[in-house]
């Protein structure tokens, strides 16, 4: 399967595992997909479902791909925007890189937004406590070059073309609204912040978040399917036994190269629950975590 990147990244993107959770994934495509953590959106977009909901607590990247949606923001447009841009990344460097990011904080520009997620510190989302973006420059003053830029205009112009075709909604909301909208025949998928790892959520990520997330899911009239981590080399996730394990969960090994510290970016077990028995090929449906490992090579995103 030829996944298709997403234009914005974000810390834990899914663009490995999207085979993966296509293959398990049961559904005869009637109702919406509904995402309440939209993040990057790579699942969601490559599955391509007619109907969908993206929603994300975050208003940029909602925001971004909005105007994506609406037309506001089209592929010719970021060509310029970029090209323009990265010529002052060039000369200026690191000062420009913060002039932008200052930019951003008070006008809040989806294409300040996207040119400062491709040349922050290893390309992080991340904002403090005011809801200013916060991350240091990436120190790569020569990162938009034409072949670079001819990437992200692809992108763009890859999820524009899909969203013009389908009817896909993007609001900005949390998740426990999104969750109250869903209908028997829609199908879930969820990729909220790892309790426990990343902490750098737009509005953050509590051991009640994932009570609630746990209550809404267990009593939801449709199909979910979530991702969280199962363990690595040095712990495992709490909350799979606590509250997960009553679902089927599946694993496979995946390394994420993206986060601000070098330990969150090392190898760990990804786990998909789900509320309903998953297709394709598999390895467990219960938890058996030393029987359930199913290897994949690393590889940058």
């Amino acid at each position: 399967m030829n996944v298709k990147i997403p234009p914005i990244k974000c810390q834990g993107i899914k663009s490995k595992l999207v085979p993966w959770i296509r293959s398990i994934l049961q559904w005869d495509g009637q109702g919406r997909w509904i995402e309440p953590f939209m993040g990057s959106g790579v699942v969601g977009l490559n599955i391509s479902p007619l109907v969908a909901l993206f929603c994300d607590s975050n208003p940029h990247i909602i925001r971004f791909y909005q105007a994506m949606n609406s037309g506001a923001l089209v592929p010719a447009m970021v060509r310029k925007f970029l090209t323009s841009e990265g010529k002052k990344l060039s000369k200026h460097g690191k000062a420009y890189y913060y002039e932008v990011r200052e930019r951003f904080n008070q006008q809040q520009r989806p294409l300040d937004f996207l040119f400062l997620n491709r040349s922050c510190f290893n390309g992080m989302i991340r904002f403090n406590a005011q809801g200013k973006f916060n991350v240091p420059y990436g120190h790569k003053p020569q990162r938009f070059s034409k072949a670079y830029i001819t990437k992200i205009v692809n992108q763009v112009e890859y999820v524009a073309k899909q969203a013009q075709l389908r009817e896909w909604t993007f609001r900005c909301q949390d998740f426990q609204t999104t969750l109250t909208e869903v209908h028997p025949e829609d199908v879930i998928y969820c990729d909220p912040p790892y309790a426990g790892r990343h902490v750098d959520y737009f509005n953050g990520w509590t051991h009640e978040d994932e009570v609630t997330l746990y209550q809404l899911l267990k009593a939801c009239p449709a199909k979910f399917i979530l991702s969280t981590w199962h363990h690595n080399q040095y712990r495992h996730n709490s909350y799979i036994e606590s509250f997960w394990s009553e679902f089927h969960v599946l694993t496979r090994e995946h390394f994420y190269h993206i986060g601000a510290k070098e330990k969150n970016r090392n190898p760990m077990v990804e786990a998909l629950v789900m509320n309903f028995e998953p297709g394709g090929r598999r390895q467990c449906s219960k938890i058996q975590p030393e029987q359930m490992i199913l290897s994949e090579k690393r590889s940058s995103l």
